[in-house]
């Protein structure tokens, strides 16, 4: 029987029945150390969708404030303001388009049609503003003939047709928009309004525009807001070289 180094017999030839000591000859048991558990890695937050501002129903453009920077669409209210002249020259707010549907979609734009009626000639006159550089003296150092103004046609449409330059925050959109370049820096935003009368001309009302309004080269301009006839061949004159003159004739031009 083994004995340990104790000098205990055992049954046992690795340990010590007794004492638990190693026997004479027998191998210690080792033991690896237990390698630890690796934590998983945190997958990367995934970054948040950007959000796409929609785009305007009625003509695509996307948006860029509460107005729509093209036709001045109103995204909070879906209504497009305009203002609005009656014969009596009083002003009030109605809506250009209905209100769009959720869902429902763009509006497809109305075409103009030509000019073979009552229209209004659109050109840069030399002679009007060399008329208004007299006028101004001195303070229209600065101010150029544009070397380059084609002219346009204009139908008149309606009962009422606005003559200024198109504002997107005020949601204004006049029917005769001298906005484009070469932009006329003397114009009003809203400068005049043309309104119908049953013999088929027309009452000219200058709302307060800045720099006023003449007709067929008067000097001094028309009264604010007191409607003024205009006729066939009549000749309005707005900013430092715009003039409109009236066709009213049918037939093309």
């Amino acid at each position: 029987m083994p004995v340990c180094p104790s000098g205990h017999a055992s049954q046992a030839a690795d340990y010590c029945d007794v004492c638990g000591d190693l026997m004479d000859g027998a191998q210690r048991a080792e033991f690896a150390e237990p390698e630890p558990a690796s934590s998983p890695t945190a997958a990367p937050a995934s970054e948040p969708a950007s959000r796409e501002e929609p785009a305007c129903p009625r003509c695509g453009t996307p948006r860029s404030g509460r107005f729509c920077e093209e036709d001045g669409y109103d995204f909070e209210t879906g209504t497009v303001y305009t203002v609005e002249f009656t014969p009596a020259g009083t002003a009030r707010a109605v809506p250009l388009v209905p209100q769009q549907r959720q869902g429902s979609g763009p509006v497809a734009p109305q075409p103009v049609p030509a000019a073979t009626g009552p229209h209004a000639l659109i050109k840069a006159d030399r002679a009007y503003f060399d008329s208004v550089l007299a006028e101004m003296g001195p303070d229209a150092a600065g101010l150029a003939f544009p070397p380059y103004c084609p002219e346009r046609r204009v139908p008149l449409l309606g009962d009422r047709v606005r003559i200024g330059r198109r504002s997107t925050s005020r949601a204004l959109l006049p029917e005769i928009d001298l906005s484009a370049p070469p932009e006329d820096p003397g114009v009003s935003h809203l400068h005049a309004v043309l309104l119908s009368r049953p013999d088929g001309a027309w009452n000219l009302i200058d709302p307060g525009s800045t720099n006023g309004t003449t007709v067929n080269g008067a000097t001094e301009p028309i009264p604010v807001n007191v409607p003024v006839p205009v006729g066939h061949g009549d000749r309005i004159h707005v900013g430092a070289w715009t003039t409109i003159t009236l066709s009213l004739q049918e037939g093309t031009p």
